[in-house]
């Protein structure tokens, strides 16, 4: 709900403070810079502390930094309240998926793609709610207050049923070591979906609003479209890769991203470009959650240094995709930039059939698996 209300809003904010395509690449930057400062201590706080207190603590934080995006009425004063939000955003990243992690190793088959897809329903739904308030011509700040209010009282809620101890704590520890071959595959996959990921949540809303121009109303929908057909991806990912493996899901993830990406460079207008955002969500949906559940299960390493491992390299493509979408389009254009992010999205397909995923990563926990 954060994320994506600070996403759909990106377009008015751009306005308000006048900034041109290269200025609004420099000013994402913030956003993964803050996530990867938070990576050095994620992994080592969780282990110390548990998954859960770094959750609870950190998920406060995200909801009480939103508001500060829309306070901001300078670029100065926006960019360190992005890298604050961007750090709060990764803390509770780290956290909350090695909680998932411990909650699928108590079941026999794959549940991650569920718990991406309540993320992606969250985004949906934040994303349709902003539409609704930009039509009623409601500032970001009270839009962020109301999401704020929200995200507390669910924290409020939701801590009672968290876990309290995580699995395979104990497991490789965090002691310095040439990092896992297999974890930098992982991590590699991952960097290409996070660049596209991060692409479509930072610049869909302005594509529309730039090259597309459909009305006022309707700039928010090709985001909406994406965080839709992603919501829908993940709940349908767990399934698929029980049935088919990952590695023919992440094949298919990868054409999806790529045929959606070019239908809305060649084709700019309304229609077109809603079907090929929505394509790009049902490709980008299965993507995290595959490599973080296989981050998860590695063994070499504890799940939450593990998870801080592939977050590092799949964060550096949050960190590298929006504003070097934003230099291309001031070179070029935004056309061009999104094809770039095509060709980015065919190498998932590329690196996913070079690699052989241990059995954890292709269905179950190995534990289970037998």
């Amino acid at each position: 709900m954060c994320f994506a209300s600070w996403a759909s809003r990106i377009p008015d904010i751009s306005l308000k403070l006048g900034l041109s395509e290269g200025e609004l690449g420099q000013l994402l930057l913030a956003v993964p810079v803050g996530s990867l400062l938070a990576l050095p201590p994620a992994g080592w706080l969780v282990h110390r502390w548990g998954s859960r207190q770094v959750l609870l603590l950190a998920a406060g934080l995200y909801s009480v930094a939103l508001p500060l995006l829309g306070l901001a009425d300078r670029f100065w004063r926006l960019a360190p309240a992005l890298a604050l939000f961007g750090l709060a955003s990764n803390l509770v990243n780290i956290a909350v998926n090695t909680q998932a992690i411990g909650v699928q190793a108590h079941h026999d088959r794959p549940i991650m793609g569920s718990f991406h897809g309540l993320w992606s329903l969250a985004g949906f739904l934040s994303g349709a709610f902003a539409t609704l308030l930009i039509s009623w011509h409601l500032s970001p700040l009270p839009h962020f207050l109301i999401i704020m209010t929200v995200g507390l009282a669910i924290i409020g809620v939701a801590h009672r049923y968290t876990l309290r101890h995580d699995e395979g704590r104990e497991a490789g520890g965090l002691a310095w070591r040439r990092p896992d071959p297999y974890l930098l595959r992982i991590g590699l996959i991952a960097f290409c979906g996070m660049l596209c990921e991060g692409t479509m949540f930072d610049w869909a809303g302005v594509y529309f609003q730039r090259v597309v121009r459909p009305g006022p109303a309707l700039v928010t929908s090709g985001y909406v479209a994406c965080m839709g057909t992603m919501a829908l991806g993940r709940f349908a990912a767990d399934a698929l890769t029980h049935r088919f493996g990952a590695t023919r899901v992440l094949q298919l993830s990868s054409a999806l991203i790529s045929v959606g990406l070019l239908l809305a460079v060649a084709l700019p207008y309304l229609l077109p470009a809603l079907l090929g955002f929505g394509l790009v969500g049902f490709g980008i949906a299965a993507v995290v959650p595959l490599s973080y559940s296989a981050a998860g299960q590695a063994g070499s390493m504890a799940p939450g240094p593990a998870l801080a491992l592939v977050s590092s390299i799949s964060f550096t493509g949050f960190l590298l995709g929006p504003p070097l979408i934003g230099f291309l389009a001031e070179a070029s254009s935004l056309r061009v930039s999104l094809a770039f992010v095509a060709l980015v999205g065919a190498g998932i397909g590329l690196l996913a059939a070079r690699s052989r995923p241990r059995k954890a990563y292709l269905t179950v926990p190995q534990k289970l698996a037998g």
